[in-house]
């Protein structure tokens, strides 16, 4: 063994010698197992994995937080431009709407007025045309067919408006292809 430490006294009776022994020995057995973890690679091993672990457990979750936060926002960007666009499309519509109803009044206008009687007198005539037709097509049509065109009529009357802007365009156009040639 050791001889003890020249800076701390002996012991004068032999229950203090105990005394110091058993503190010695206590002492050195906190020595022995600090070594001893030292030592240990497979504990150290395991702790070091186990803290490594914690942390990709943190940021996997600070990671995941961050792409729900971006994911969100992408969202609300988008809606937000669909909202854009869905408004400047209705605003594009209407003026389209606008400039074609203006577009069959000048028509209309320009037509001179024995082509306007002239049309007046045939639309005259097709409805009376159209209304023999249609008592004769309750005749003799089937149901079924029947059905098929009145659902057709129905979608017809929906879109009046631009059935007749369509009109009026293809009657300018026509009469401005007839004018050059």
């Amino acid at each position: 063994m050791t001889q003890p430490p020249h800076d701390e006294p002996t012991a004068a009776d032999p229950e203090e010698l105990r005394e110091q022994v058993e503190q010695t020995r206590a002492e050195l057995g906190q020595t022995v197992e600090a070594l001893a973890a030292k030592a240990d690679v497979k504990a150290r091993t395991q702790e070091k994995a186990a803290e490594v672990k914690e942390q990709a457990a943190a940021t996997a979750t600070d990671v995941k937080e961050q792409a729900t936060a971006k994911a969100a926002e992408v969202k609300e960007q988008a809606t937000a431009k669909a909202a854009e666009l869905k408004e400047q499309t209705a605003l594009k519509a209407g003026e389209l709407k606008a400039k074609a109803a203006e577009l069959a009044h000048q028509a209309q206008d320009k037509l001179p007025d024995p082509v306007k009687e002239k049309a007046a007198l045939a639309a005259e005539q097709a409805r009376t045309k159209a209304g023999q037709a249609g008592q004769l097509w309750q005749d003799k049509a089937p149901e079924p067919v029947r059905q098929k065109t009145a659902q057709g009529a129905q979608l017809a009357r929906d879109n009046r408006k631009a059935l007749l802007v369509a009109t009026g365009v293809a009657v300018v156009a026509w009469l401005a292809f007839r004018r050059k040639g």
